[in-house]
């Protein structure tokens, strides 16, 4: 099956997209006035924003439970499949994905709802297939969360079963380890003839060979920066095909590194919320995950308060376009980010870095 292209196959050599927008607080742990607010309107503005000035795509953070502290970050959230409908009607060409716990919903029911939103975004739709961690958010839904390898073996038979629907013109039966259908049968297909974009962001050994044999987009962390490269070379050789390598990350940026280091500061040492970051923290070590180790997840709390563990890209305007550079150089495709504010803050992304970007020739001249 092919896919009608998008703006996810366009010529940008480093893609960019908002991370975590859907989420109270977004990507930062911070009591700060000029914290984001997750309201709809706000859903509205800032993909609008993102879509004039050139960016591929919106990903959202499937959440359920917050990460209580002071300022429950992502405690209030917009789900992700209906989030991202609504911003593909009220958007023409930039993408948006769904974060799909797909141990949490039927893969019956999901490839229709999925199948809804690709039409409704005529192709820019996508999924971000997640098997899922937080152990208190499974039994929020009364699930047991299954031992780690296992939750891909379940993801694989969910996707393998929603591939089938989309592709097969006549009813079918599955049995297998996690699901005995009968009789299954869909319409219509997804548009355009082909299949939803596919992305997942496992970063065990397991995450990874699950996300190399099934998706378009590998998204990796960022811990250890000088070996990134050989990172990245081997997340594609272990594809073997054509694949976009991702990462995500955040950005904290002024004019020079001093009013950055200021900012920075005061969002992080001064308004952090600790006790929400320690939590999270105690949650990934104590929890059944194995993507991320615990030494290192235990280093990053300031990560955490600055940027839920993704990559901190904290700097002046020029070294914030200069790191996307070194990543470029470095193999990756592009980078989901998150801003403190999604509105406030998008102009120091348009109007500075992207321009940077593009005298970097890791962007063309976008014009809305």
């Amino acid at each position: 099956m092919t896919r009608p292209l998008t703006r996810m196959d366009g010529k940008n050599r480093f893609k960019l997209g908002l991370f975590g927008m859907n989420c109270s607080n977004g990507l930062t742990m911070t009591k700060a006035r000029e914290r984001w607010d997750q309201k709809w309107s706000n859903q509205l503005q800032a993909a609008r924003l993102a879509e004039d000035a050139g960016l591929e795509f919106l990903l959202p953070i499937g959440r359920w439970h917050g990460y209580r502290g002071e300022t429950d970050t992502e405690g209030t959230t917009f789900e992700t499949v209906t989030w991202a409908s609504g911003l593909l009607a009220a958007t023409r060409h930039i993408s948006a994905f769904c974060t799909l716990h797909v141990s949490l919903i039927n893969p019956v029911f999901a490839a229709k709802q999925i199948v809804t939103a690709d039409h409704v975004g005529k192709a820019r739709f996508g999924i971000n297939v997640v098997s899922g961690w937080n152990e208190g958010e499974f039994a929020m839904f009364g699930e047991t969360l299954l031992e780690h390898d296992e939750r891909y073996a379940y993801t694989q038979e969910w996707l393998d079963i929603a591939n089938k629907i989309w592709s097969s013109e006549e009813p079918f039966d599955y049995a297998g380890a996690y699901f005995n259908l009968k009789d299954v049968l869909q319409k219509p297909k997804p548009w355009g003839g082909g299949r939803p974009l596919l992305m997942s962001a496992g970063s065990s050994p397991v995450g990874r060979a699950f996300a190399a044999r099934n998706v378009d987009c590998l998204f990796m962390n960022i811990f250890d920066e000088p070996k990134l490269a050989a990172d990245v070379s081997e997340l594609r050789a272990l594809a073997g095909r054509p694949a976009g390598v991702y990462a995500s990350g955040h950005i904290i940026s002024r004019a020079t590194e001093k009013e950055t280091k200021d900012y920075h500061h005061y969002i992080v040492r001064e308004q952090g919320d600790w006790a929400a970051a320690e939590h999270i923290v105690n949650i990934r070590i104590s929890g059944g995950g194995r993507s991320i180790p615990p030494e290192i997840v235990r280093m990053m709390v300031e990560r955490h308060v600055s940027g839920i563990g993704t990559y901190p890209l904290v700097g002046s305007y020029d070294q914030v376009a200069e790191k996307f550079k070194q990543f470029s150089d470095a193999g990756l495709d592009g980078m989901a980010v998150g801003l403190v504010n999604y509105i406030d803050e998008f102009p120091i992304l348009r109007d500075e870095i992207l321009p940077r970007m593009e005298r970097l020739g890791l962007r063309g001249k976008h014009v809305p």
